[in-house]
C-alpha cells in the first residue's frame, strides 16, 4: 500500500504523526516572518572590554592592599624585633633607632630631642598594630 503524501507546502512529521510547524525553529512557509539572528559580536566586545578594565581595576586594588599589608608587616617584623624595655601603650607614638652595631631599639624620645639613627616613627592602634607616621 502507498504511503499518503502530503504536499511540501504541509508541515508534517511522519515520525510522530502530528503537525509540526509551530515547533520548528526555521520558517516553513513563505509568508512566515523571516528568522535572522542578530549581531551580538558589538555588544560581546564592549563587553569584554568593560570586564576587562574592571578586573583589571579590582586587581589594582587589591595589589596595592597587599603590597600595604606586607609592607605594614614588615614594620611590625621590624619593630617586634627591636629592643624596648617598657610596654608600648595604645594611641600613642613611637621611634625607631638603630644602634651603631646595628641593633634596633623602640623609644619614646623624639628625633628632634637626641642623636641617635633615627629609623621611623610608629603609632600603635587599638589592634596593636604598628602603623608608620
Amino acid at each position: 500500500m502507498k504511503e499518503d503524501k502530503k504536499p511540501d507546502s504541509v508541515v508534517f512529521n511522519t515520525e510522530t504523526q502530528k503537525y509540526d510547524a509551530a515547533l520548528k525553529p526555521y520558517a516553513t512557509s513563505v509568508g512566515a516572518p523571516v528568522i535572522t539572528t542578530t549581531d551580538n559580536i558589538a555588544w560581546k566586545n564592549r563587553s569584554i572590554n568593560k570586564v576587562n578594565h574592571k578586573l583589571e581595576a579590582r586587581y589594582s586594588e587589591l595589589k596595592a592592599e597587599y603590597d600595604s599589608m606586607i609592607q605594614q608587616f614588615e614594620y611590625n617584623k621590624v619593630i617586634f624585633e627591636a629592643k624596648f624595655t617598657f610596654e608600648p601603650i595604645i594611641g600613642q607614638t613611637y621611634h625607631l633607632y638603630k644602634r651603631e652595631n646595628n641593633e634596633t631599639f623602640l623609644s619614646i624620645i623624639k628625633p628632634d630631642e637626641c642623636n641617635f639613627n633615627f629609623m621611623g616613627s610608629f603609632y600603635l592602634n587599638v589592634e596593636q598594630i604598628w602603623e608608620k607616621v
